[in-house]
């Protein structure tokens, strides 16, 4: 089951911006790169610092503990294929942002 979390006016950050995005048990880091959204989990997977406090730089977010770097489009470190934080596609309907949260089974 798939669902679509909409992205409360207050949260949907102006470009270059970002906003912390709490549901439900998650913590997710919300992203505007040129007027695209972005959403990731918030916890680095390393030691589980936040990437929403991290350094933006186009559509790379550093993390500010220990500098590792992830695509926000893939989710996956840089260079690798190994390490990725959980990413969420955004979709804008009517003018609304939704964040879109697969059930396990049905994610990649």
């Amino acid at each position: 089951m798939t669902r679509r979390i909409p992205v409360p006016a207050g949260k949907h950050p102006q470009a270059g911006g970002r906003a912390l995005f709490e549901f439900e048990d998650k913590s997710l880091a919300l992203f505007n790169v040129d007027g695209q959204l972005f959403a990731i989990d918030d916890s680095c997977p390393h030691q589980g610092s936040s990437l929403c406090a991290g350094r933006l730089e186009g559509r790379v977010i550093q993390c500010l503990a220990h500098g590792l770097r992830f695509d926000l489009r893939s989710g996956y470190m840089l260079n690798s294929t190994q390490v990725k934080v959980t990413h969420y596609p955004v979709e804008n309907i009517d003018g609304q942002a939704f964040i879109v949260i697969a059930s396990e089974e049905n994610a990649p």
